[in-house]
């Protein structure tokens, strides 16, 4: 039985897996907000402990982490102090798991933004396009050979609307609006702006891919806002919360290979 882990910028999301089966364990939010504040559903203190006191033993530990190392230090110790077994991190090789990087500094390519290209490589025939909106949006175009096009990296929506909070002096407290395409209220102008600037990328970004490649590519989501950003994209899309720890499943299992 192997342990999972996706530490990202907000949260932590862990799953077992036993060679043929994911089996989803809970989520921890960490992050605190633009202000200072804690997120909606973050610890004041990150207790890592309480989420593996009920586990089974477990034969191996991966991680994939986006996160600071300081979280990561404390990920560490809180997993070493339950279990016997060596904590491993992934990081982004040069291949793996047939999907090749197109990055020419592999390791600076995210890990949780690889792996999502091996899950989708992996359990789908044809080309893909993984949309990951989470504290950033990132854009990674994958081939149904394996070969990684390369990507993009924009804000997420609540991102771009902190920007806006901080930088301009007359928006005045924003208060939660629907989105439109022709707001008449200002929170309703930046809410609708931020979220369908972030469509406008996607799509652009799955029309290009789509003449790259010869072929329409699947359009998968993930991340923690995914599901505001879904019914508001006009291409055919799926919306996988597990990519990541799916991709982390095979990497383990290939030994990172």
């Amino acid at each position: 039985m192997k342990l999972l882990i996706d530490l990202g910028n907000s949260r932590l999301k862990w799953a077992l897996w036993n060679g043929t089966q994911l089996q989803r364990g809970s989520t921890l939010t960490h992050a605190r907000s633009g202000d200072g504040e804690l997120a909606e559903g973050a610890s004041a203190a990150v207790d890592f402990s309480l989420l593996w006191k009920e586990l089974p033993p477990v034969n191996a530990i991966w991680v994939a982490s986006v996160a600071a190392s300081t979280l990561e230090q404390t990920l560490t110790r809180s997993l070493n102090e339950s279990f016997a077994v060596p904590v491993r991190y992934a990081r982004s090789p040069a291949a793996a798991c047939g999907v090749h990087n197109a990055y020419s500094a592999p390791a600076r390519l995210g890990i949780d933004r690889f792996l999502g290209m091996v899950a989708a490589h992996r359990e789908n025939a044809g080309a893909a396009v993984i949309a990951s909106c989470g504290t950033a949006l990132a854009l990674d175009a994958v081939g149904a050979d394996g070969r990684h096009l390369g990507g993009l990296i924009a804000p997420a929506p609540p991102l771009m609307r902190q920007a806006l909070l901080e930088r301009t002096a007359r928006l005045g407290e924003l208060t939660p609006a629907p989105i439109t395409e022709f707001a008449d209220t200002t929170a309703g102008a930046v809410e609708s702006g931020t979220w369908l600037a972030a469509v406008a990328l996607v799509e652009r970004f799955a029309r290009h891919a789509h003449a790259a490649f010869g072929m329409t590519p699947a359009l998968i989501l993930s991340g923690g806002g995914a599901k505001r950003l879904a019914p508001l994209l006009e291409l055919e899309h799926r919306y996988e919360p597990d990519l990541v720890l799916r991709g982390l499943s095979h990497f383990a299992d290939a030994d990172g290979k």
